[in-house]
């Protein structure tokens, strides 16, 4: 009988056993790949991807200047007109326009580092093409095809802002803003001395070297993370964190990498879902106003180092007294740049890192749409003050202020719209974005090429209501970006 007592505590004890293993499993940790970034944070491979990333920016500005120096030598190699010059330089951002939303689509079903490379490639095979060119038609076709390529080139932006930390994008991206006044010095420096000795073709032949050295590095920038996860392609996302953990001597955060739930990406019709539209119609109208801005600006200035224009007049072409070669006296009745001419340019466009220091605070203290509200409206003021007659050096001074002012909205813009869509229309956003940026830049052309020959008040009024409202349309926008995660999905 004493056996009893005993089995039946046995069998207490092993219900117990039993009870105790049917308890609830914990429930494991997830992090997301922004909760991973914003816990690497900022390290050694953002360095090198600044880096890297940045300087498509040189490549990209060699061949988008690149037709502000050239411009007056083909017009007197071909004896070309006024719209025939400017159409040129449309032709370009026409070629832009297109591919843009094109490989913007593509970026956001293929991936972001796949685009870039093959528009680096396409890039660097046309602006060689061209140098060849045989007539003006072909240097036409071949410059639209090197816009195509150019455009690609926001992917690499994209990557950037994919894997910065919140805190530091609003710093580290204006930054990259020294890269493209780099290569446009870089082209402006190197026309002055190609331009006159071995011609034209061979600058544009050095132009496309950046692009092709670019090339090389590629192979050590990985795929956007947030792009890989929101595939599905969690492995390689985690991979790619725990890489930037490494060299940056952080730690992810604990448990697995989370995966969003699944959406279609890079649709068209995201962009105008009611949650958006309204932002992406405003984006729409303010890329356009700065590229028209941007683009009249630089080249309403080699119009008027060309032509001389001096207070609303269009003055005989003066010849350029410091410099007695055939670059300043041309047989085809056209007036080329010389060394006077170059170092305007170069001291104008050294004004785009001017302000660089300003707007990144503003950008962070003030917020996006505030900022680009003030710089836009400081904008079309200083486009108005080219009307004063001044003197070359007071002329000089406008356009300097002119060129900081047009470089921090582009700052500004990039940023908010990097910022403002979700990964999986993040791309698609940009090359939309960038398109439309290039209908402004294609009708620049001909209101700093021909418009101003016959109303120089007329074209610098136009181009002041085009920047007043953008600054309405910045300051009205619904969102506001400043110290906001970047989102994963919709």
């Amino acid at each position: 009988m004493a056996t009893a007592p005993k089995e039946a505590e046995n069998a207490i004890g092993l219900e117990e056993i039993h009870e105790e293993r049917q308890e609830p499993p914990k429930v494991q940790k997830t992090f997301t790949v922004e909760e991973a970034v914003e816990t690497i944070g900022f390290g050694r491979f953002h360095i090198m991807l600044f880096l890297i990333m940045g300087s498509t920016g040189v490549a990209e500005a060699m061949e988008i200047m690149l037709i502000a120096v050239v411009s007056p030598l083909i017009r007197c190699e071909w004896q070309l007109q006024d719209w025939q010059v400017a159409l040129v330089t449309t032709m370009v951002f026409f070629g832009y326009m297109v591919f843009s939303i094109v490989l913007g689509l593509l970026a956001d079903r293929y991936g972001r580092w796949k685009i870039l490379l093959l528009s680096f490639l396409w890039a660097a095979y046309f602006s060689l093409l061209t140098s060849f060119a045989p007539s003006y038609i072909w240097f036409v076709f071949l410059r639209a095809m090197v816009g195509g390529g150019v455009s690609g080139h926001a992917q690499g932006l994209i990557i950037k802002t994919e894997f910065l930390p919140t805190k530091y994008r609003g710093y580290m991206l204006p930054l990259s803003q020294v890269f493209w006044l780099a290569g446009s010095l870089l082209i402006i420096g190197l026309a002055s001395v190609v331009n006159p000795t071995i011609g034209w073709r061979w600058l544009i032949r050095i132009a496309s070297i950046p692009g092709i050295l670019l090339i090389l590095v590629f192979k050590f920038i990985p795929e956007s993370a947030r792009y890989n996860v929101s595939t599905g392609n969690t492995g390689a996302a985690l991979a790619t964190l725990q890489r930037i953990a490494g060299m940056n001597g952080a730690a992810l955060p604990e448990g697995q990498l989370r995966e969003p739930a699944k959406e279609r990406r890079g649709r068209f019709k995201d962009l105008i879902h009611p949650k958006y539209l309204r932002t992406t119609l405003q984006i729409w109208i303010i890329w356009l106003g700065i590229a028209f801005a941007y683009y009249g600006v630089i080249l309403a200035s080699a119009e008027l180092l060309e032509r001389d224009l001096v207070c609303g007049s269009a003055a005989p072409p003066l010849q350029d007294s410091s410099d007695g070669s055939e670059e300043s006296h041309s047989p085809c009745h056209c007036h080329l740049f010389g060394p006077a001419a170059y170092q305007t340019m170069i001291i104008s466009t050294a004004g785009e890192i001017a302000l660089n220091p300003v707007n990144i605070l503003s950008i962070n203290l003030l917020g996006r749409r505030l900022s680009l509200c003030i710089t836009m409206g400081c904008t079309a003021l200083f486009f108005l003050l080219l009307n004063i007659c001044t003197s070359s050096a007071g002329m000089v001074g406008f356009l300097f202020m002119l060129r900081a002012l047009v470089s921090a909205n582009f700052n500004t813009i990039y940023i908010y719209t990097a910022e403002v869509y979700p990964t999986t229309m993040r791309a698609l956003g940009m090359g939309t974005s960038g398109s439309l940026c290039r209908v402004g830049a294609m009708v620049a052309p001909f209101i700093s090429q021909v418009l101003m020959s016959a109303s120089f008040v007329g074209a610098l009024c136009l181009f002041s209501s085009v920047c007043i409202i953008c600054a309405i349309s910045a300051v009205t926008l619904p969102i506001e970006t400043k110290g906001r995660a970047l989102q994963q999905v919709k």
